[in-house]
């Protein structure tokens, strides 16, 4: 069974950084990323970064200049590197991708902002 594994959560102070992870599993899938969520208690979920039809990354406004997606082909690993975090960042991060039509999501990793 093919998934998605995400780590590097955890309890951050504001304006610290994390750097959440998101694999395939096993290794010899190979997963179109699509972008990062995340979801807040009490809202919805709501996108962070996500990839565009252009090949390019759109960053949610709220998280612009201080979150970045990066990728490792070698280790068949997407990452989403925070910075200058805030507690509104205070959120469950979900990384999902496509295997043809069908989507595949993380099971999700806690950041928690605060003092």
């Amino acid at each position: 069974q093919v998934q998605l594994v995400q780590s590097g959560g955890g309890l951050v102070q504001p304006g610290g950084s994390l750097r959440l992870s998101c694999v395939v599993s096993p290794s010899i899938f190979s997963i179109n990323f699509m972008g990062w969520y995340r979801q807040a208690p009490g809202k919805e979920r709501e996108y962070v970064a996500m990839r565009t039809s252009g090949g390019s990354t759109k960053y949610a406004e709220s998280v612009k200049g201080r979150f970045t997606i990066s990728r490792d082909n070698t280790k068949n690993t997407v990452y989403l590197q925070m910075n200058s975090l805030k507690p509104e960042d205070t959120a469950v991060y979900y990384c999902t991708g496509k295997i043809g039509a069908n989507s595949l999501w993380g099971q999700g990793t806690q950041v928690t902002v605060s003092s």
